[in-house]
């Protein structure tokens, strides 16, 4: 099965944005599989896809195009300059690759690899005839260096270093490595390759994930890096958040408009969302060097991954499980809920990241993983008893009372306990539901009243 990144190329995006293959889901067709077993049988019909929604040509003026880059100052970048840029981090970027040509991206680059088999060794010939330029998009956003004269993009951690891991979909027929692999090989090699940060930009469109992601993510968090995937778009078909974005320790990224109201096509919700960040008007640079203005959670997941920059270049001693408290607990709520499906903990605050006062992580992103795969992937096993050993005499068994007909007692499953299913396909977990009353009723008939209310603006 193929699937392809949509939406790409200078001026408005193809089909209305979408970013499904032609087996995906349409926009009238959005069908949820039920239960677990459901989410598996889809493995047959999921893609995987770049989380842009659309593009649109910007005028050559470069000075022009930095007084658009309006979240530097709105969300505290350029306040939290004052202490530091990112230096000594390095961000690996899994996506279609970084293209050598434009100026904004010169010296950013530290490596590469190509692991589709479509691309060059170095992971800068960007991958695909479609949506080819989304790596040096996402690239831009995260460690832009900008041209001369203070002209130019310029990314939210401008002087960390970049890592090019183009993979490829294969729309064409011509991808040989299946894609599943290509992301764990990914993982992997970013890594090895002194990643601290890892951004992806995409998305399964299914809510569930295969083994060898478990073991790829176990790797990155082991090492101490932190993986930060974007949450997907209703406007491309991610109705709610997929893999790898609903994988245990991963920092999930929703988006937000100007105005810092959830984006309805170019965001979209579920539980497992931690942060918030712009994802509507957004300024890159593609491969040929020229600006676009783009949307979707593909551009606001960078910007959180250059804040984590930030943050673990200020801060070089902390974990990752430390640099992940940081950003999501100097997030802005949003509401009355501390948490929320829609906004995670809030909207992204870099100066108070970088410079507040923030205790420690209770969990790290390993540990949260690990837990998940020891009840859902790997169940306990007995061993068989040697048969050559001697076997103990049996004790026999108590009688127990007898029970009055009266007081029949009646086991239930305790209904707090966590399913697979209940992990995703998004039940409201305990910690969520603590000092929060009636979340789950009041969370969805709000979320829809705010959906409403946006689109009426």
């Amino acid at each position: 099965m193929r699937g392809r990144p949509g939406g790409a190329g200078i001026g408005p995006a193809r089909d209305g944005g979408r970013l499904w293959g032609s087996d995906g889901p349409r926009r009238g067709d959005r069908r949820r599989p039920r239960g677990l077993r459901g989410a598996l049988s889809a493995l047959s019909t999921v893609l995987l896809a770049f989380l842009l929604v659309g593009t649109q040509a910007l005028p050559a003026s470069a000075d022009t195009v930095r007084d658009m880059q309006y979240w530097l100052g709105d969300y505290g970048f350029t306040t939290a300059w004052e202490k530091t840029k990112g230096a000594g981090v390095t961000v690996a970027v899994i996506d279609t690759g970084i293209a050598s040509g434009p100026a904004e991206l010169t010296g950013a680059v530290a490596g590469g690899v190509d692991v589709s088999g479509l691309g060059s060794p170095d992971g800068r010939t960007p991958v695909g005839s479609e949506g080819s330029e989304h790596g040096t998009l996402v690239a831009s956003m995260i460690a832009g260096r900008g041209r001369t004269g203070g002209a130019g993009v310029i990314g939210v951690a401008p002087e960390a270093r970049l890592l090019s891991v183009s993979v490829g979909f294969g729309s064409d027929g011509s991808a040989v490595i299946p894609w599943d692999d290509q992301i764990a090989t990914a993982v992997r090699w970013a890594v090895d390759n002194g990643a601290d940060v890892i951004n992806m930009s995409l998305t399964r469109n299914s809510l569930d994930w295969p083994t060898s992601w478990d073991d790829a993510f176990l790797y990155a968090f082991s090492h101490d890096v932190v993986v930060v995937a974007a949450a997907g778009n209703r406007g491309s078909g991610t109705v709610e958040v997929g893999a790898p974005a609903t994988i245990p320790g991963v920092l999930t990224v929703a988006g937000v408009d100007r105005t810092g109201s959830a984006s309805f096509d170019a965001s979209s919700q579920g539980i497992t969302i931690a942060v918030a960040a712009p994802s509507e008007q957004l300024v890159g640079v593609t491969p040929a060097g020229s600006y676009v203005q783009w949307q979707g959670t593909s551009g606001a997941a960078p910007i959180v991954s250059g804040l984590v920059a930030l943050v673990r270049s200020a801060w070089p001693e902390l974990s990752a499980a430390d640099a992940i408290k940081r950003v999501t607990a100097t997030a802005k709520q949003v509401g009355d809920s501390a948490q929320s499906p829609i906004y995670g903990a809030g909207l992204i605050d870099a100066a108070k990241a970088v410079s507040g006062t923030v205790g420690p992580a209770a969990t790290s992103p390993e540990q949260q993983l690990s837990d998940w795969i020891t009840l859902y992937r790997r169940a306990p096993q007995v061993p068989d008893p040697d048969p050559g050993a001697e076997q103990p005499s049996p004790t026999p068994e108590p009688i127990p009372p007898a029970i009055p007909e009266n007081e029949a007692v009646e086991v239930r499953a305790n209904p707090f306990l966590p399913t697979p299913s209940t992990l995703l396909y998004g039940s409201l977990p305990l910690a969520l539901l603590l000092g929060t009353g009636s979340l789950v009723t009041l969370g969805v008939i709000g979320a829809t009243r705010h959906f409403k209310r946006v689109l009426q603006k």
